[in-house]
């Protein structure tokens, strides 16, 4: 390229991107809680899909393990924000472990969805990645209601005990344009099928989605700031291609982009999933600005100011009274 050219070259920063606020939730929920009780804290699965932080909060004392029975008895374990089924919560309360529940507040609503429909006899399709965290948490509130619908294609396999009782939920973090379609098709079999009482798609993933719409269509490449398990973060790709980019990838570290990538690009995109934090896209900006990229527009399609509370028993345990010696 020219000089003319590289002056040119520029990037479109989405906003929002990056953390939300069920992920900044269940971080700070680790980080009290090794603050509170000292490390070790067991951590059931990833806290959140990213390596990065799963890698910096190790650092501090964290340990992640499979399933509860890893845990030591009488240990601190805290449930990932993707949710767990209640099975798991009976698991940790027989080994009277101290569990302190991270779990998304609006993946807990799309839990009692799906209690509230099963206690009123629904079959319950819940659109979502069979084997995901989230999904596996979900179906197990009601494993004799729910039926994973992965994609319009199941549609038309699913089977159901009675057509006019019939409910659907999804996964918190699919992309919005598929998870309709989906509904589409299962409203064509069921036509009585009935909603959850508000969309089950969190507003993150909602906002970050809507945010890689608008600089897909103007950008040649567009950098995914994410995990390769983090669902919210493969959809931004997805949708990055669909809106019009030539070219989408999905990125942990700044090292892992190819300098091949920007042959012929003058328009770079860049967001990050609803778990990576800023400074991994910081490291991304900055690797590009060596590159000529200094030009930098941000694109904001929403604001975003949610926060929620920690759990309500993130607090110090209380020493047990002595025994008196003697008496009764």
């Amino acid at each position: 390229m020219t000089g003319t050219d590289v002056a040119r070259r520029r990037i479109l920063l989405a906003a929002p991107r990056g953390y939300c606020a069920g992920v900044a939730r269940a971080v700070t929920v680790v980080e009290k809680a090794l603050e509170l009780y000292g490390a070790p804290v067991y951590v059931r699965h990833e806290i959140v899909h990213n390596k990065y932080v799963v890698q910096m909060l190790e650092r501090k004392g964290a340990v992640f393990v499979e399933e509860a029975d890893q845990v030591p008895e009488g240990a601190t374990v805290v449930f990932s924000a993707h949710g767990v089924a209640p099975s798991v919560r009976q698991e940790a309360a027989d080994r009277q472990l101290h569990a302190i529940d991270a779990t998304c507040p609006l993946v807990t609503k799309v839990h009692k969805e799906a209690v509230r429909f099963a206690h009123d006899g629904y079959d319950i399709l819940l659109i979502g990645h069979e084997g995901h965290e989230e999904v596996t948490g979900t179906s197990g509130e009601a494993p004799d209601h729910i039926t994973v619908i992965d994609g319009p294609g199941d549609a038309a396999r699913v089977q159901v005990h009675d057509t006019d009782k019939v409910a659907w939920l999804s996964q918190t973090t699919l992309s919005v344009d598929e998870t309709m379609a989906t509904v589409a098709a299962l409203e064509q079999r069921f036509p009585n099928l009935v909603s959850p009482p508000s969309d089950d798609i969190c507003y993150a993933t909602q906002n970050r989605q809507a945010a890689v719409k608008r600089i897909g269509a103007d950008a040649d490449l567009v950098l995914v700031v994410g995990s390769a398990n983090s669902s919210n973060s493969v959809r931004l790709v997805e949708v990055a291609r669909e809106a019009g980019a030539r070219d989408a990838r999905l990125i942990d570290h700044a090292h892992e982009i190819d300098e091949a990538w920007l042959a012929e690009v003058r328009t770079v995109g860049l967001t990050s999933g609803a778990s990576a934090p800023d400074i991994l896209v910081d490291e991304v900006l900055d690797w590009l600005a060596h590159r000529g990229y200094r030009e930098v527009e941000v694109v904001r399609t929403a604001e975003e100011h949610q926060y929620f509370a920690l759990p309500r028993n993130l607090a110090p345990r209380p020493t047990p009274p002595h025994r008196r010696q003697g008496g009764c």
